[in-house]
């Protein structure tokens, strides 16, 4: 059972680098044609076959194949064909993507093909053991050939089959360790360079420190424009208005006491302000019971039926905690404000084996979520991405939308939660 379920993979991956070939010719048609748009096209279709290439060495044999991030920048319209060709091959990722559609993806194929061919050339064999007598005989074929066997007759017949049966065998036997082959065979191919996967782990790093400081001065900002607009507006209102009480103390109390109820109403208006302030900074329920305790008051919260389900057997970091709830809080509010949506579920756990704290938010709402189209999707994104997180976003028009997270973190703080 499992050599067959070998056999089965080895001739998907020999069909795989039959569509290359379909790729190979795409992209050689868009760098020799000025066809608007059909080089990006040909490379995201490349990079597809690539990435289920990668995919399939993992899930058959065990291998991580790794890849540096594609440049964002780059797939954009060049003129000339030698513009168009150097635009191919001046990303180090991209030019592994495309030697491997070229040409080492047949390389493989001829790898995986060895098992296929064995079994199939066997199985050829036993229909000469069955029918060859008869095809040499009395159908009137001459000639037929197995190997060095010359099939005329039942006994002739009989030794094709068993030298089939011997291949088939050896092709059952070799398929497991061929696929295994092909896997280590995509590693060395398509796998990053040590100082490439570092630079783009650098210039990775960068980007979301950039964009950590920006959010970090626009978030001192937005709090400055309130303290400003709001509480301290109030508090000068509330000294004025004192001012003036004190002045009517003698001449007129029932002013001085309409002056001091305006003075209360002034301070509870602002000491409210202050309290709203503090909390979008950083909620006191997050502080005092924990992220789950916080996703649960955000959900009783939400206009929306929502319901929570948490698996965390400890706290994770601080600054992780802060920036998982507001992701979660920006996510409720879009499903709110946007989705049309009537109930949301919430799913909170981490997972030990890959060191990540997952998030998943679903609601029934009408769909059609995109980070690309610069919503406050986006500034999710980069505000998990300052801690390496990442965000997935599955949003069908019709709905539903599932939108899942999914930060590297450890659980240091002892739960303090009641889930």
């Amino acid at each position: 059972m499992k050599r067959t379920r070998a056999l089965r993979r080895a001739y998907h991956l020999w069909w795989l680098s039959v569509v290359a070939m379909h790729w190979t010719t795409m992209v050689g048609l868009a760098v020799w044609t000025p066809v608007p748009g059909l080089l990006p096209w040909a490379s995201r279709g490349m990079r597809r076959l690539v990435d289920r290439e990668r995919a399939l060495a993992e899930r058959w044999s065990g291998i991580t194949v790794g890849s540096a991030p594609a440049p964002k920048t780059g797939e954009r319209e060049r003129h000339g064909v030698v513009a168009r060709y150097r635009w191919l091959i001046e990303d180090p990722q991209r030019l592994r993507e495309w030697r491997w559609v070229a040409l080492y993806s047949f390389v493989g194929g001829l790898v995986v093909a060895v098992p296929v061919g064995l079994v199939g050339y066997g199985l050829w064999g036993v229909f000469l053991a069955c029918f060859g007598w008869y095809l040499a005989t009395d159908a009137g074929w001459d000639g037929l050939w197995y190997t060095a066997i010359h099939v005329t007759d039942v006994p002739t017949g009989i030794m094709a089959g068993l030298l089939g049966l011997a291949l088939a065998k050896t092709g059952l036997w070799l398929a497991p360790s061929m696929v295994d082959r092909h896997a280590r065979f995509v590693r060395t191919a398509l796998a990053p360079s040590e100082q490439e996967v570092m630079a783009a782990r650098i210039a990775h790093l960068a980007a979301t420190r950039s964009d950590a400081v920006d959010t970090s001065a626009a978030e001192l900002r937005r709090i400055e424009r309130d303290l400003h607009d709001g509480a301290q507006a109030r508090l000068v209102a509330m000294g004025m208005t004192l001012d003036a009480a004190e002045h009517r103390l003698d001449k007129d109390p029932e002013a001085f006491r309409a002056l001091l109820a305006e003075a209360r109403a002034s301070s509870s208006a602002a000491l409210q302000e202050l309290r709203d302030l503090v909390r979008g900074i950083h909620p006191p329920v997050l502080a005092d019971r924990g992220l789950a305790d916080a996703v649960r008051s955000l959900a009783l919260l939400s206009p929306l039926d929502a319901e929570v389900t948490v698996d965390l057997p400890a706290r994770p970091e601080p600054p992780v905690e802060s920036a998982v709830y507001f992701a979660i809080a920006e996510t409720v509010t879009n499903a709110a404000k946007h989705a049309e949506a009537e109930r949301l579920w919430i799913d909170l756990a981490h997972d030990p084996e890959r060191g990540a704290l997952r998030v998943s938010v679903t609601d029934d709402g009408h769909g059609g979520a995109d980070p690309a189209r610069g919503s406050g999707l986006a500034g999710i994104e980069r505000r998990l991405a300052t801690f390496d997180g990442v965000l997935a976003v599955h949003s069908p028009a019709g709905g539903p939308t599932q939108i899942s997270m999914e930060v590297p973190c450890a659980l240091s703080s002892p739960k303090t939660t009641s889930c």
